[in-house]
């Protein structure tokens, strides 16, 4: 019944940004942690940035400075606002989101970064 449905991604070159976004649809529970893991050729799942109900925000240490998460529960989205993206940010970014206890991931949106 719970669908993610994830948006913004494509091809940028180096310096440029891109918006990521994920709004849940479906019967759901309250929505605790919503946030963005991204996964690159031949690597594991990394964080990226998730961000909890009441705020609090963890980020990927490569994309501290760089990336901004907000949320607006009231449309149930999270976005992802990504500066002064690098190659090595290329990856397929996968919305996750924690209803309760229960973990939910998006299919993924291809970034790639290169001149």
């Amino acid at each position: 019944q719970v669908e993610l449905v994830e948006s913004g991604g494509g091809s940028v070159q180096p310096g440029g940004s891109l918006t990521l976004s994920c709004t849940v649809s479906g019967r759901i529970r309250p929505i605790n942690i919503m946030g963005w893991y991204r996964q690159g050729p031949g690597q594991q799942r990394d964080l990226v940035a998730v961000m909890a109900s009441r705020g609090g925000t963890d980020y990927g240490d490569s994309v501290k400075g760089r990336f901004t998460i907000s949320r607006d529960n009231a449309k149930n989205t999270v976005h992802l606002q990504m500066n002064s993206l690098k190659p090595e940010d290329t990856a397929v970014y996968v919305c996750y989101v924690a209803l309760g206890f229960d973990d939910n991931w998006g299919r993924g949106i291809q970034v790639t970064v290169s001149s």
